[in-house]
C-alpha cells in the first residue's frame, strides 16, 4: 500500500468570512502536496489561542475582523512565538496596515485576488524565510512620503561607512531574510544581528526594514561592485 506524502508546511487560516476560509483551505489542500491546513478560525482572539495550541508554520491572517483585528493578533502571536510566520492576506492595501503588521512581526502582506499558484509559491517562499509583499502594496510603500526624508546621494555615500560584517548583514536584509536566518547564515547570535541592524539603520538614516525596499537595487549594485 502506497503511503501518502507527508505534509511539510503546516498552515492556519484566519478570516471572518467562513466561505473564503473554507474555499482557500480546499484550494491549498488540492493544489499543493506539501501544504496541510491544520486549522481555521474567524477572529484575532481565536487566532492567538489556536496558534499557541497548534503551533503552525505559517498563518494566513485577514486584517479586519471582529473581536480582535489581524494586526493586534500578529503582535500577540509574534510576542509569544517568533518562529510562527504570519502573512497578512486581505483585500486592503492600506499603507498603515502594511507597515504596522510588518513592524509587529508579519513576514508578508498579500492581496486576496492573488492567483492560487502565486499564493502557494508565496507560502513556500515564506517558509524559507523570504518576505512576500504584493506588488501593488510594495509600490505604495516605495513611494511613501516618509522615504523622501532620506537624500539618495547621502544614502549611497553612507554605504561606504559600513564595515565588512555590516555589509554582509545588509546584503541578507535586502533579500528579506528574518533575523533568525541571518544569524544562521553568518553563524552569529540573533541579538548580534539585531545590534548590527540597528547600526546599519543608524548609518544609512533609515528606521526600519520597509525602507530598504526603496533602495534594494542600489544597495545590491553597490555591494556587488564596491
Amino acid at each position: 500500500m502506497e503511503h501518502a506524502r507527508e505534509k511539510s508546511i503546516r498552515v492556519m487560516i484566519v478570516d471572518d468570512q467562513t466561505l473564503f476560509a473554507e474555499g482557500l483551505k480546499t484550494i491549498l489542500l488540492s493544489r499543493a502536496d506539501d501544504l496541510d491546513v491544520i486549522g481555521t478560525c474567524c477572529n484575532g482572539q481565536e487566532a492567538v489561542e489556536m496558534a499557541m495550541n497548534l503551533v503552525p508554520d505559517i498563518i494566513l491572517m485577514d486584517v479586519r475582523m471582529p473581536v480582535m483585528d489581524g494586526v493586534e493578533a500578529v503582535k500577540q502571536i509574534h510576542r509569544r512565538n517568533k518562529d510562527i510566520r504570519i502573512v497578512m492576506l486581505t483585500t486592503f492595501d492600506d499603507d498603515e496596515y502594511v507597515k504596522t503588521s510588518l513592524v509587529h512581526g508579519a513576514i508578508g502582506y498579500l492581496l486576496k485576488n492573488r492567483p492560487p499558484a502565486e499564493l502557494i509559491a508565496s507560502i513556500r517562499a515564506v517558509q524559507n524565510g523570504v518576505l512576500q509583499i504584493d506588488p501593488a502594496v510594495s509600490k505604495a510603500l516605495i513611494h511613501d512620503v516618509r522615504f523622501k526624508a532620506v537624500d539618495e546621494d547621502d544614502f549611497i555615500r553612507n554605504l561606504t561607512t559600513l564595515t565588512q560584517r555590516e555589509r554582509e548583514v545588509l546584503e541578507l536584509l535586502t533579500e528579506a531574510h528574518p533575523n533568525r536566518v541571518i544569524a544562521i547564515r553568518l553563524k552569529i547570535a540573533e541579538q548580534t544581528v539585531r545590534n548590527y541592524t540597528s547600526l546599519i539603520f543608524s548609518k544609512l538614516g533609515i528606521v526600519n526594514r520597509i525602507e530598504i525596499l526603496k533602495y534594494t537595487e542600489k544597495i545590491q549594485y553597490y555591494l556587488e561592485h564596491y
